[in-house]
């Protein structure tokens, strides 16, 4: 999706989010939180200054700041909730100095200037053991894996280039006394991209990987991740199969006594490290024959550290057949008695011919570590081999590349020795790059701009670079040649040559050469470097045996013999014999260090420097000493020196103009002209004085930041009144909007309830109309048979009528008169209702009526029959039946008699 296509489907809430994070340059965050860019610092060579701005930042949680393109990151030692997808997004394709400082912000611009200018780039990531440079390589490679054009090649590669990382880590890093994850190697990959910016491929440089760890470690410190992550998580079936234990307390490689004793650390999980380890060799399709020659590889190297010799009786060192020697052959694929006779024995040159002297005790304890570490080292190498092979891009046109360089940082520890001296030789050499291309960004930016260049003061470590690397007169020169002379070199005798050759050297000094102060805080076995950093003691001891790294020529013929298929290609026939000395580890660390300083000159540099910002791996705590001290070594105050030399703050005109047009009526809302003249107009308005900016082809540059200061706190105070004005009529408008929607739906309501009481009223109508013409039809066809035209009408007729005769039928059983006249058609019905009416009334009647009165009823039947027509006085006689039973009026009670004379009572019948 194109950037317009984001900002036009960004909801409001998140461009009012994005203004509010674009406030962070405001007078008000400057003195909460600091500056987001140490360049703006008024007192710029002040280290306090430095130090109390990245103070503030770190304690309001903001652990990223930036020296102009430079970005320094302090770790938190807490998840801060600032890396998830949406902040990947917030990111994408935003200028560097658009929202506040982020790693995504540097990974996307260095992504976006390769894709745009064509070129080749690096980031160098840098930083003292525990200061997050791991993290912060990873987080990189997590933007780009998510940032990139996506297919399925293209999210296969990506996998791999993730997935290498927890691989390297498990064979490359361990836990030290200031990092649970330290990286013991120096790693430097490149990530290859094409035209449309879709990765494609990788390539890994390693560099002096730490392998006296295999075989020693310093109290409170481990061996190598993968030794843990196979015992404590591999299946029980693997285990079985490599002849190993479920506890790390049976290897002495892992725990040795008065050591390393911490086999198990909090924030490690073992178990689901070495799940993640198999997942990846999956991915990035390790075949399963390599996976069990890798994995039978380490457990040989932990069997190797139990093997124990035994002196014989001339005091020679002998081997009994063991488990771990069976074990190792098995693993191995070598005879046991070729392995007790390497492991025993050294050849040696007779006249003319070889023979073999056996090993004192020492010698083959020094034997077998040797051959741990050389077969540990060159498996490494051939890791690395296999995921640059996994990696590799097969395409051969021409691709830009980023690299990513994570190399140690400047060390010093309570006891400094070989591979502290190689670390810190590393760093001064990398110093020396990082100032000489910083120079060169810097001149070349001016000579560009049109802007006149003015030289820099900066400490030039040079001077210590030639100390330790110089021909034939630097201490790696007078190392290899104490390793490479015949007769009794000891690391004493290295010192005294050092001590010959180096006197008077205003950055060297031992206890000999140092004054009578100086002399109590050095052994003799010591010597000091007065490095750009600070300076560092380090102990000779030792320095021969590292530097040499010697495998006797035997112990390489019995690995010859292996028929694991990765020590086979780790130990080639066709290896040059050791008539010829091979290099030292120093010179071959120093000819690697040539090679990458050629790669890093050939691309644009971007940098990262990490900070811990204490020991104790504590969120929030800010210890100043410490964080002082890498502020030295890391070399940033130099760096601010040479931003800070000529111009402060320098933004393209268009970036400028667009930010600051609110501050000049001519330029706002809209600049008509050029950008270039936008900004002249603009700062004319503002009243930079001549002296305090330049205006360059592309960029205007303001000289101190005081100006730009006081620029930003105009902005500021003008923000807010046009964010009055903006809120005041976008609320309007949204009022207005709000009623005009109302009033056009209450409109629509009403048009609608209009029309629908209209269709209903039309609907009535013709519905009434229907009826009455229906009614009127029936009543003039009434009389005639039933059909179409009249059937309803009759209906409601017979209706009618029935519902009329309901109300009003007779309602004793000699009422004849009061029976409904019926309609016509309804003549018939109304008879046979008649009938039935009066048939339920006598029904009723008969219902009603007592035993006596029936019998009574009966006689007079049978009386009549007799009487009728024969007797004059008939009638008389029926009408009064029963006078004989009357109660006479004497006999009556005068009350009850009352009564009946009230009620007009003729006859009453009852029991007397």
């Amino acid at each position: 999706m194109t950037h317009m296509a984001l900002e036009m489907t960004e909801s409001l809430e998140e461009r009012c989010n994005r203004i509010l994070r674009d406030m962070e340059g405001s007078l008000t965050a400057r003195d909460r939180v600091g500056l987001q860019d140490f360049v703006l610092l008024e007192a710029y060579t002040s280290e306090s200054a430095f130090l109390e701005n990245l103070r503030k930042r770190f304690h309001e949680n903001l652990i990223y700041t930036y020296i102009g393109t430079l970005l320094v990151s302090v770790n938190p030692y807490k998840e801060l909730g600032i890396y998830t997808k949406k902040q990947m997004d917030i990111y994408m394709g935003v200028n560097l100095f658009e929202l506040p400082p982020h790693i995504y912000a540097l990974a996307d611009n260095v992504y976006r200037t390769m894709l745009t200018e064509s070129n080749n780039h690096f980031i160098l990531i840098s930083g003292e053991s525990g200061a997050g440079k791991t993290e912060a390589s990873k987080k990189i490679l997590q933007f780009y894996a998510v940032s990139c054009p996506s297919t399925k090649l293209m999210d296969n590669v990506r996998d791999r280039l993730l997935l290498s990382n927890p691989v390297l880590e498990a064979f490359g890093n361990a836990k030290t006394l200031k990092n649970d994850n330290s990286s013991r190697f120096g790693k430097y990959m490149d990530i290859q991209f094409d035209h449309v910016g879709g990765a494609v491929g990788g390539h890994i440089l390693s560099y002096l990987l730490e392998k006296s760890r295999v075989v020693h470690q310093n109290h409170g410190e481990r061996n190598f991740h993968i030794f843990y992550q196979l015992v404590e998580g591999g299946e029980e079936d693997l285990l079985r199969w490599l002849g190993l234990q479920r506890n790390c307390q049976q290897y002495s490689y892992l725990v040795q006594v008065g050591e390393g004793e911490c086999a198990k650390v909090s924030s490690i999980n073992d178990k689901t490290d070495w799940k993640t380890v198999r997942k990846a060799l999956t991915v990035i399709e390790f075949s399963e024959s390599n996976v069990e020659s890798l994995f039978a590889i380490i457990a040989s190297v932990l069997h190797l550290g139990n093997v124990k010799f035994i002196a014989d009786s001339r005091g020679y060192a002998t081997l009994n057949s063991s488990p771990e020697i069976h074990w190792l052959s098995k693993l191995l694929g070598i005879p046991t008695q070729v392995i007790q006779v390497g492991l025993t024995h050294r050849k040696i040159a007779a006249r003319s011919e070889e023979v073999l002297s056996p090993f004192t005790i020492d010698h083959a304890v020094y034997a077998r570590d040797a051959l741990a570490k050389a077969i540990y080292g060159r498996t490494f190498t051939w890791l690395v081999n296999m995921l640059n092979e996994s990696l590799a891009n097969k395409d051969s046109s021409r691709k830009t590349v980023i690299g990513l360089l994570d190399i140690y940082g400047f060390e010093v520890f309570n006891v400094n020795s070989f591979e502290q001296f190689c670390i810190n030789y590393c760093n001064e050499k990398l110093q020396q790059l990082f100032i000489q291309l910083t120079l060169k960004s810097e001149q070349e930016e001016y000579e560009m701009e049109g802007i006149e260049w003015e030289p820099v003061p900066y400490f030039n470590n040079k001077i210590i670079c030639d100390l330790v690397e110089e021909k034939f007169k630097g201490i790696i020169a007078v190392l290899d040649e104490e390793c490479l002379r015949p007769g009794e070199a000891t690391d004493m005798t290295f010192l005294e040559k050092l001590e010959e050759k180096m006197a008077g050297h205003p950055h060297f000094i031992t206890h000999k050469l140092a004054d009578q102060k100086t002399r109590k805080t050095l052994e003799r076995g010591d010597f000091r470097l007065l490095h750009y950093a600070g300076e560092v003691t380090y102990c000779v001891g030792g320095f021969l045996d590292k530097n040499n790294d010697l495998l006797y020529r035997n112990i390489k013929e019995v690995m010859r013999q292996s028929k694991n298929a990765i020590v086979q290609l780790c130990f080639p026939t066709t290896e040059p014999d050791s008539k010829k000395r091979p290099e030292t580890v120093a010179t071959q660390f120093k000819s690697s260090l040539v090679g990458l300083t050629e790669i890093l000159m050939s691309k644009e540099p971007w940098y990262v420097r990490c900070i811990k910002p204490n020991e104790g791996k504590q969120p929030g705590s800010f210890d100043d000493v410490l964080v002082r001290h890498q502020v030295k070594y890391l070399g940033l105050m130099e760096h601010l020196r040479v931003r800070r030399a000529g111009f402060a703050y320098r933004r393209r005109y268009q970036i400028f103009l667009q930010r600051y047009k609110p501050l000049c009526p001519d330029t706002w809302p809209n600049w008509k002209g050029t950008a270039a003249e936008g900004v002249q107009c603009l700062v004319k308005h503002l009243g930079f004085k001549p002296d305090e900016y330049k205006m360059g082809r592309t960029k205007i540059f303001i000289r101190h930041p005081r100006t730009l200061f006081a620029t930003e706190d105009a902005f500021e105070v003008c923000k807010h009144e046009l964010a009055t004005r903006i809120q005041a009529k976008y609320k309007g408008y949204r009022v207005k909007g709000h009623y005009m929607r109302q009033r056009e739906a209450a409109t629509t309501i009403e048009t609608c309830w209009r029309g629908l009481k209209a269709r209903r009223e039309r609907q009535k109508r013709a519905w009434a109309v229907k009826v009455i013409k229906k009614f009127i039809k029936g009543f003039m066809t009434r009389n005639q048979p039933v059909s179409v035209d009249n059937s309803e009408y009759l209906d409601y007729v017979r209706q009618n009528y029935l519902t009329r005769l309901k109300e009003s039928l007779p309602k004793t059983v000699l009422d004849q008169n009061t029976w409904l006249t019926p309609p016509p058609i309804m003549k018939e019905a109304s008879e046979m209702l008649r009938k039935l009416y009066t048939r339920y009334m006598v029904r009723k009647y008969i219902q009603g009526m007592t035993t006596e009165r029936k019998a009574q009823l009966q006689i007079k039947g049978l009386t009549s029959s007799l009487f009728k027509g024969r007797k004059e006085n008939y009638p008389h006689s029926v009408s009064r039946p029963f006078v004989d039973t009357r109660i006479s009026e004497e006999d009556i009670h005068i009350k009850v008699y009352q009564m009946i004379r009230q009620e007009h009572i003729k006859c009453s019948c009852g029991e007397v």
